[in-house]
């Protein structure tokens, strides 16, 4: 399965480490979830204002998943491509892929889910409005 830069909305960035790179000489399996988490929290600073010390409403993941197609390795630059796959009142699934720098093609693709919650009490709440359409704009 061929997954394409054009499948997605907004750009993040990412420059590989020396310690994500394994035994075989390729960025480890779990290393993409970090570069997810990266996007995706990135996509909801720079996006939708998300005070990460201090918002009352936060996204906690639970669940992600993730296909890999073409290995990477440090050093290389990435980019990190973001869209909502599904909206709901208290949850999100982001699409996410990770390009080589200027490949068409991605390198490994995956989803993300948040469910945002009230910080100080743990419990689910509706996705504050600002977060909602700063993710309507990048949804497929």
């Amino acid at each position: 399965m061929s997954v394409t830069r054009e499948e997605y909305k907004y750009f993040s960035d990412i420059t590989t480490r020396w310690s994500d790179n394994d035994i075989y000489g390729h960025v480890n399996n779990v290393t993409y979830y970090s570069y997810f988490d990266t996007v995706a929290n990135n996509f909801l600073i720079e996006r939708a204002g998300l005070d990460i010390h201090a918002a009352s409403v936060v996204g906690f993941v639970v669940a992600s998943e993730c296909q890999y197609h073409s290995p990477v390795a440090y050093p290389e630059r990435l980019e990190a491509g973001f869209r909502v796959n599904r909206i709901g009142n208290r949850s999100v699934e982001y699409g996410i892929a990770i390009f080589q720098q200027g490949s068409k093609l991605a390198a490994a693709s995956g989803s993300f889910t948040h469910v945002f919650v009230n910080r100080q009490e743990g419990k689910s709440v509706a996705i504050p409005e600002i977060v909602r359409q700063a993710l309507l704009s990048v949804t497929i």
